[in-house]
């Protein structure tokens, strides 16, 4: 498991999760490049602090709070506690839609992953027994941060975005497309398929639509585009889900992914040895190895 020397950069606030799974440390990193204890505020950086308004009031208090000691020494976990959903489009970049034999969607395609998905930016991939075709997905995480119910426009639905994420939606394509009786859900809920981070960067500090977004796979290049190719732009999916059913505080809502996955034809599908590395600039870079699922 990654510990977190290394993965600061500076220019925007950062929000984490710092320690051992179950036990992760809410911690921010302001400015002066400290990293801040966050607990004398909050217990974690869940919905209930997002929806108050933490984030903001987090960065107010920056210079006040502790700096938390031995932090570089400690596993980077998700920056947001287990979500209460992970919301997912599918084929959400037209050449990525192309490389798996279909138009770009007219409509967002929606499709969900267990909560229990989400481990942290340099935690394993566990390939279950009977995986075969495991393949990489970098994605733009999106972090709801206001409860978002029938949004009356797509000029409204960015207030209810609470922050950024680097999203990877590792998936099964033998489960999801030939196991699946229609649905992807299959290929898509194992244990450790959605790693996220390394840390979350809140909402007014970043253009959603303009983040160059890539993958890699032991060392090679495999995705490498931009948040600006997007069928469906962040504002336009959260005001669109909103209509259908409600997105509360701490949902992850994840973008779909670019063209350059191994689903292609052009490229391998994972295996226990392989190493994923996946950045968006200014939100970080998470890199994880794939391991045989522990019996």
């Amino acid at each position: 498991m990654g510990a977190a020397t290394g993965v600061y950069r500076g220019g925007m606030t950062k929000f984490l999760r710092l320690g051992p799974a179950g036990e992760e440390i809410p911690a921010m990193q302001a400015d002066d490049g400290e990293i801040r204890d966050l607990r004398p505020i909050t217990t974690d950086i869940d919905g209930r602090f997002l929806a108050s308004d933490g984030l903001v009031r987090a960065r107010g208090l920056a210079s006040t709070l502790p700096v938390l000691e031995g932090a570089p020494s400690l596993r980077v976990g998700a920056p947001i506690a287990r979500p209460g959903a992970v919301l997912c489009i599918g084929q959400n970049y037209a050449a990525h839609a192309a490389e798996s034999g279909n138009p770009a969607p007219i409509v967002p395609i929606l499709f969900f992953k267990h909560p229990n998905t989400i481990v942290g930016a340099f935690d394993d991939i566990h390939a279950p027994p009977r995986a075969e075709k495991i393949d990489w997905e970098v994605e733009l995480g999106v972090v709801i941060g206001r409860r978002a119910r029938y949004v009356p426009s797509v000029d409204d639905a960015l207030s209810h975005v609470a922050g950024y994420v680097v999203s990877h939606d590792v998936s099964e394509r033998t489960w999801q497309k030939e196991e699946s009786g229609g649905q992807w859900s299959k290929g898509k809920i194992a244990e450790t398929f959605n790693p996220v981070g390394p840390w979350l960067v809140p909402a007014d500090e970043v253009d959603p639509q303009a983040l160059h977004i890539w993958s890699r796979v032991n060392g090679e290049p495999r995705q490498d585009s931009t948040t600006a190719d997007m069928v469906f732009s962040v504002a336009h999916l959260v005001w669109h889900l909103s209509q259908y059913g409600v997105l509360d505080p701490g949902d992850l809502l994840n973008t779909g992914t670019p063209e350059g996955v191994a689903m292609s034809g052009r490229f391998p599908y994972l295996k226990p040895g392989d190493v994923v590395e996946l950045g968006i600039d200014g939100l970080g870079v998470m890199r994880q190895s794939v391991v045989a699922a522990p019996r």
